[in-house]
């Protein structure tokens, strides 16, 4: 019999180029009649016929073209090599005589008496043993079918015959193909799926641990030596897993996705404190440098464990179990594993589903501003500004602050169009205050997320809004702190800095000296700067401590030697602005006042301000 090779190398000469599918005999069978049918309805089609030519020609299934009482008229040449002789020795006979034995010859003729010589007609005979001229009998699979002939209405039978064994090592070739990734050769998420369900479906209180791993920035490779190096260190990522599962408690690994692995363990003994050591050895291999082609890769990978009995839980729970465990390694800092934990996975849950529908809050008008005001400490019913945030009303958990939603919208790319609506909003507000009361109206300071400071549109974004508003720029107030400024790429700065230079005024909060002094370094175009933290919060006690006191009062005088109006944040109560007024704290904003307030009480607090 043929080996694999000759057999891939025999289908793969016919059906070359369909991305990468080897197409079955049956599908050969279809391209055949389908050309012939379009060479009988065109005859006078030129090109048709040249491709039913070359198909017929070139194609590995044997076919033999019959005249109306099945005697061979053409063969070609798979069909003379599977026979072991010529396609000229094949003319002018019988169909029923190329069978080995009466039995076989007298099945052929039956399917052949049996065909009707009309379009689509078909008759598949399984498993019939053909003579081969040294090899003495040959199983395969023959079909008999009606090949249209050259004028309308006329239909000739075409006989087509297959290797039984080709076909069985074809199918074996397709179905590991099918079950396993092509670039590592582990199996791939539907062989590992079927695997965890025959787990689960053994029954008994053996334990089952599933490890989900995910490689740590593996775009970092890809992007700075190519998808072709990205290639070579999965392929060894797979060596190393395979080498650490091996004879491990049946141990299973598959690559799931791009650079997502997966590896069942299970039996009687299996404890978790087996599945975390093992979680162990794999992060300890992975540190090692993967060597490709002279470069030294350092890779690392989040895990993600769950280990239970085989009769608890369906396989949706398991595998959602080990997402979340892996989503927690990851949150946690990456290159490190984490078991699944019940109390956190609710808590995780919990999170996730309140991240997953922020869109629709926004669409439904659940959200609306929350202000915090800033007064002058040397009249306190006068207000400076006022600090517009995000409030949350969830229909079912009440109202939700920006902590609690906004690292969830960083997550689900949320946090720019939350962004975008809280500018727009307090713009319209600040609007309003100035249309009703004048200069009594404070200007507004809102705290942009990071992703929308570091936006190329922002500048525009904001330039819009201030002219749908008719406001001018010196209205609003962009309050940011050292970690949000300094970003990685200058961007947040870049942006600050034109919108400054268009007259929106910066506030920069501060909790040092080293933060005061990046202004005069860095040139930046900061107006206000807000006081905050310990240096705030060590004047609040009954009897300051004397350094503490100097401390702030040297940050308020530097920040006067620069030309900036200083303010304090987390003020508590009437002691605490007095004392920072003493030092020359100009505004304030904290519990003294208010922690927050609706738009209908600032609207109260500035109407009792202008008169």
């Amino acid at each position: 019999m043929p080996g694999l090779v000759d057999v891939a190398r025999k289908y793969a000469a016919t059906l070359t180029d369909t991305n990468g599918v080897t197409l079955p005999p049956a599908e050969v069978e279809r391209m055949l009649l389908d050309f012939a049918g379009e060479v009988a309805a065109r005859p006078e089609d030129a090109g048709a016929t040249r491709r039913f030519t070359a198909l017929f020609a070139s194609a590995p299934l044997g076919i033999a073209l019959t005249d109306p009482h099945g005697t061979v008229v053409e063969a070609n040449a798979a069909l003379a090599k599977l026979l072991g002789t010529t396609a000229a020795a094949l003319r002018d006979k019988h169909i029923a005589d190329l069978a080995a034995g009466p039995q076989d010859a007298d099945r052929l003729r039956g399917a052949l008496d049996g065909l009707p010589l009309t379009a689509d007609a078909r008759r598949t005979v399984q498993s019939v043993q053909l003579g081969h001229s040294r090899d003495g009998e040959l199983t395969t699979n023959v079909t008999i079918a009606s090949l249209p002939g050259d004028r309308p209405g006329t239909y000739f039978p075409v006989f087509m015959a297959a290797d039984d064994d080709d076909l069985h090592l074809l199918g074996e070739r397709l179905r590991h193909q099918n079950l396993h990734d092509s670039l590592t050769g582990l199996p791939n998420s539907a062989a590992f799926n079927a695997q965890l369900e025959v787990a689960l479906g053994s029954g008994g209180s053996a334990e089952i641990a599933l490890l989900y791993l995910d490689i740590d920035g593996f775009k970092v490779i890809n992007d700075g030596l190519g998808a072709g190096m990205g290639d070579l260190v999965l392929k060894a990522i797979s060596r190393k897993l395979t080498s650490v599962f091996a004879g491990q408690h049946d141990g299973y690994v598959a690559r799931l996705s791009g650079d997502g692995f997966a590896v069942l363990l299970r039996g009687p003994e299996l404890t978790a404190q087996q599945a975390v050591a093992l979680a162990d050895q794999v992060l300890e291999e992975l540190s090692e440098p993967v060597y490709v082609d002279g470069h030294g890769i350092g890779v690392s990978a989040s895990i993600g464990i769950v280990v239970r009995p085989a009769n608890e839980g369906t396989h949706g729970d398991l595998l959602r179990a080990a997402e979340l465990a892996l989503h927690r390694a990851k949150e946690a800092g990456k290159a490190q594993w984490m078991l699944f934990d019940p109390t956190a996975d609710e808590r995780d849950r919990n999170r996730y589903q309140l991240g997953a529908v922020i869109a629709g809050a926004l669409e439904n008008g659940e959200f609306s501003l929350i202000y915090q005001p800033t007064v002058k400490l040397a009249k306190q019913d006068e207000i400076a500004a006022v600090n517009a945030g995000l409030l949350w009303s969830h229909p079912e958990r009440g109202e939700l602050g920006p902590e609690e939603f906004y690292p969830l919208a960083q997550t689900t790319g949320m946090t720019v169009p939350l962004g975008k609506w809280l500018l727009q909003e307090s713009l319209g507000a600040t609007a309003r205050w100035r249309e009703q009361y004048g200069p009594a109206a404070p200007d507004v300071c809102i705290r942009l997320p990071k992703r929308l400071a570091t936006d190329p549109d922002l500048v525009l974004l904001v330039k819009n809004q201030l002219d749908r508003h008719r406001l001018p720029a010196r209205a609003l107030r962009l309050c940011t702190d050292r970690a949000s400024m300094f970003d990685s790429e200058g961007e947040v700065l870049d942006s600050f800095t034109v919108l400054a230079e268009l007259g929106a005024q910066l506030v920069l909060t501060i909790s040092g000296s080293s933060d005061l002094e990046l202004i005069p370094q860095h040139q930046l175009p900061v107006k206000h700067v807000i006081l905050s933290g310990p240096v705030v919060d060590a004047l609040a006690g009954d009897d300051p401590a004397e350094t503490d006191v100097r401390h702030l009062s040297q940050l308020v005088t530097r920040a006067k030697e620069l030309g900036l109006r200083i303010g304090a944040e987390g003020v508590r109560d009437a002691k605490h602005a007095e004392r920072l007024r003493e030092q020359g704290v100009l505004a304030a904003r904290g519990s003294f006042v208010t922690e927050s307030a609706t738009g209908d009480e600032v609207d109260e607090m500035i109407a009792r301000h202008a008169s």
